[in-house]
């Protein structure tokens, strides 16, 4: 039988972070999905509803924290997935600091759109 092989180390920091974020991911997706698709229908949803829901605090910072976790748990995936196709060294080094600079940029972004629709910029 094949060995299994995994770069997360059972019980470590980013394999905890992976489960727990994708357990909030299910969640908050399922919520975003009831209200922009059952509660708003899709066709109804406009930037001043958007705005307008982005005003409620607590629903700013479910989204900014969606952003933070969809962010993290995808690219320790896709880092992880690397990883175990045997990434090392030089390129491990290289990989890991351009996802994380990429990361980065996508929370500054998205949380500077979120707070552009929330009118508090």
């Amino acid at each position: 039988m094949a060995e299994r092989y995994s770069s997360f180390t059972p019980g470590g920091t980013t394999w905890l972070l992976q489960r727990i974020t994708a357990a909030f991911l299910v969640v908050v997706l399922a919520f975003h999905f009831f209200l922009l698709h059952f509660v708003n229908h899709a066709a109804d949803v406009t930037f001043a509803s958007t705005q307008a829901r982005m005003e409620n605090v607590g629903y700013f910072l479910t989204m900014v924290l969606f952003l933070v976790a969809g962010t993290f748990h995808g690219v320790n995936g896709v880092y992880n997935a690397l990883v175990n196709q045997g990434l090392k060294g030089t390129q491990k080094k290289v990989v890991l600091a351009v996802l994380t600079i990429a990361s980065v940029a996508l929370i500054a972004q998205g949380t500077y759109v979120a707070l552009v629709m929330a009118g508090w910029t």
